[in-house]
């Protein structure tokens, strides 16, 4: 990035702090019909200012949802619906989208990797599919939420690892090939898995129809996934602007579904939504301290555990929205996603900038190691 391009990202921190200035004025000044547009405005400026940095550019998507989102805490009535259309009807087809999209990026080639890491898979999957649902049981009655909140919080700890998750793993110098195998993996696993953890931890908070959730899950990931599969080998690349508007469409498709939600939920987020965060966050939080230490203990290199953990922490909070629509519980059990989504993106981009500046001790050695060569080479030709 040229130096004319950086400054013209960073003049718009510059309008942030004017907007959010202004936003505090008029919260003072109880002001609130101008509030969601204005916070709308700083979040966005702010966004577009951490373009410009590479190490705050991961976090530009999380802020653009906090920007839509303070729109929905706003103005909820306007996410809702539109005469007698409810938007919660588009939730379901964005999911399946995005998991459309996921498929268009995977090969036979990725499911190769299962054979050539099963140690780091298998550990990967078990760890994510027992310390997330545990952590989100034990976090639950913890706080004695109402029963579908709590269910929601153990929604989100039994469904699969999420899409950022290789994103992170990538930033944070992990290993992206067992970060893609886990994701995939515990996403085809997810049909069986999910249903069967969520009666076993969430049935006694809200009632789970088993089979209704498989099906369910089915639909929404497993189809979709096998479509985008076969795309991947039918079509890609042969329309390349339908190849660069897929994750666009994802972005857009996972703002709006968090939109939505935060409009459904939107009440009962204002009475129990400071105590959530707290929750959400902690059961965040442990996923990625209980992953990494996972691995370390069983002596697994550092990019592996920096793997597990982004793994293990980073949950599809996307397809935990979608299950509690068609509970039809989205304003209560939704809105455990509708926060852990933009938490974990938040919480996993701080860590993944924090491990991107301190190098994996193998890679490290192996750098020493190849200029111990170099060195070594130009002493015999000297």
């Amino acid at each position: 990035m040229n130096s004319s391009n950086k400054s013209i990202y960073n003049f718009f921190y510059l309008p942030a702090a004017l907007f959010f200035v202004v936003y505090i004025f008029i919260t003072i000044r109880q002001i609130h019909t101008w509030g969601g547009w204005v916070l709308m405005l700083f979040f966005t400026c702010l966004a577009i200012g951490f373009r410009g940095n590479k190490f705050l550019r991961g976090l530009s998507f999380t802020v653009i949802i906090l920007a839509v989102v303070s729109l929905a805490m706003y103005y909820p009535q306007h996410f809702i619906s539109v005469g007698s259309f409810k938007f919660s009807a588009l939730i379901i087809p964005l999911l399946q989208i995005i998991m459309f999209g996921m498929g268009t990026e995977l090969s036979l080639a990725d499911f190769a990797q299962v054979l050539r890491m099963p140690k780091g898979i298998i550990v990967g999957i078990v760890c994510h599919y027992t310390i997330m649902p545990l952590i989100g049981f034990a976090v639950a009655n913890l706080f004695d939420f109402p029963g579908e909140i709590a269910a929601g919080i153990i929604l989100v700890g039994c469904c699969p690892s999420g899409l950022a998750s290789n994103v992170m793993s990538y930033l944070a110098r992990a290993n992206l090939a067992l970060s893609v195998s886990v994701t995939t993996i515990s996403t085809l696993l997810a049909p069986f898995l999910t249903p069967l953890l969520m009666n076993l931890l969430g049935g006694s908070f809200v009632e789970i129809h088993f089979w209704a959730m498989v099906w369910d899950i089915t639909k929404i990931v497993i189809i979709p996934i096998v479509g985008g599969l076969l795309f991947h080998y039918l079509v890609h690349g042969k329309f390349s602007w339908l190849d660069k508007a897929m994750p666009i469409l994802s972005m857009v498709g996972i703002a709006l579904i968090l939109t939505v939600m935060v409009a459904a939920g939107r009440d009962n987020l204002l009475k129990v939504g400071g105590l959530l965060i707290i929750a959400t966050f902690i059961h965040n939080a442990a996923g990625f301290f209980l992953g990494y230490w996972s691995g370390r203990l069983l002596k697994f290199p550092e990019r592996d555990c920096r793997t597990i953990a982004l793994e293990v922490g980073m949950q599809n909070a996307g397809l935990a929205s979608g299950l509690a629509l068609t509970m039809g519980k989205m304003a209560t059990v939704g809105l455990a996603p509708a926060i852990f989504g933009p938490m974990m993106n938040i919480t996993g981009s701080s860590i993944s900038s924090w491990w991107h500046n301190r190098l994996p001790p193998e890679v490290e050695n192996e750098a020493t190691k190849d200029e111990k060569d170099v060195s070594g080479s130009s002493v015999v030709q000297l």
